[in-house]
């Protein structure tokens, strides 16, 4: 062969995400937007490690934390052309390939984070990890962040207590949907901005895990928090489709194993890290948590079902009755 047609062939393949014979070990870049101390940090560096010790040199993963290589606005199009060949960006993120996913930002559908779990390993849920494949999206697993309380300037116990406020939301049209419902208003705002728009009163509430609020220090300028656990906060590990098929069998069959001991380990620690932070907002007594009676959690879910109606065709009957059918 030709160093001509060599380099051609070289070229090919790269373009196409498919790792041969001439390029040496497969390279993984798995780029994310957080720190290394965060659960997603942690399980890209367990990722990292268990490669390396059980593929030695077949495999060579390379980790940039804190958005280091790619931020949240283009990590995805680097992804699909396999610039970077591994992320897990938050569900919300997935608006522009699919809406299947907005069922995880339906409120109060989920009983709790063992019903999401449920959902998540049953047939519907693992069929979501495919919904993005024509975009050349292939989903790898769910790593958990929590489930999201409301912050607010006062005391929420009924729908009607938010009338009024303004909410901080994700780039997200079901969230912002599910503040109107019970007459709030919402500011589509990044993350980063989120503590000085709470400090300034430019927003009068959010919605977070207990670990984002705590470690945010949310809970210092929102003095009442209500512990609905009424949507979940999830990542999605994606890979770059043509990249991933493209790997030998027996080779993804090994990496496909370590990403499922890496995602029980994710999802452990995000567990541990959101009550150790509740206990940790607890103590601080800078804010008052506020625990819903059943009857009052009951009124949220009343409000907040014409939500569901309104999105069931944009993500389907079938899913969402799979979600639901999920709860004890």
């Amino acid at each position: 062969m030709t160093k001509t047609v060599l380099a051609f062939c070289l070229i090919l393949a790269a373009g196409l995400g498919v790792p041969q014979a001439y390029a040496g070990p497969l390279l993984i870049k798995f780029s994310h937007v957080v720190s290394e101390d965060t659960p997603k940090g942690k399980g890209a560096l367990l990722f990292q490690r268990l490669v390396r010790e059980r593929l030695g040199d077949q495999v060579v993963v390379e980790v940039y934390p804190n958005s280091t290589l790619y931020g949240d606005a283009d990590e995805l199009t680097a992804l699909r052309e396999n610039r970077v060949q591994m992320l897990a960006p938050s569900l919300a993120k997935f608006e522009a390939y699919t809406h299947q996913l907005r069922v995880f930002d339906l409120p109060f559908l989920f009983d709790d984070l063992e019903a999401v779990e449920r959902f998540q390993k049953r047939a519907k849920g693992r069929q979501l990890l495919y919904s993005m494949e024509n975009h050349n999206i292939l989903g790898l697993g769910y790593w958990h962040n929590g489930m999201k309380q409301l912050s607010a300037t006062r005391p929420l116990r009924l729908p009607a207590d938010a009338r009024g406020l303004n909410f901080r939301v994700q780039q997200s049209e079901v969230l912002e949907t599910q503040f109107r419902q019970v007459g709030a208003q919402t500011t589509r705002l990044p993350f980063s901005q989120v503590l000085a728009a709470l400090s300034s009163g430019q927003v009068q509430g959010a919605e977070n895990p207990w670990s984002n609020i705590f470690s945010q220090g949310f809970h210092e300028v929102q003095p009442y928090i209500t512990e609905t656990n009424h949507g979940v906060l999830d990542y999605m590990l994606v890979t770059n489709a043509r990249f991933w098929y493209g790997i030998p069998h027996r080779l993804r069959t090994q990496l496909e194993a370590i990403i499922d001991e890496v995602s029980y380990e994710v999802n452990r620690e995000a567990a541990r890290l959101n009550e150790q932070d509740r206990q940790r907002v607890a103590a601080s007594g800078r804010s008052r948590i506020i625990n819903l009676t059943p009857a009052e959690r009951a009124a949220w879910r009343a409000a907040m079902e014409p939500v569901w109606l309104h999105f069931e065709a944009d993500i389907g009957p079938d899913i969402i009755k799979a979600a639901r059918s999920s709860n004890p």
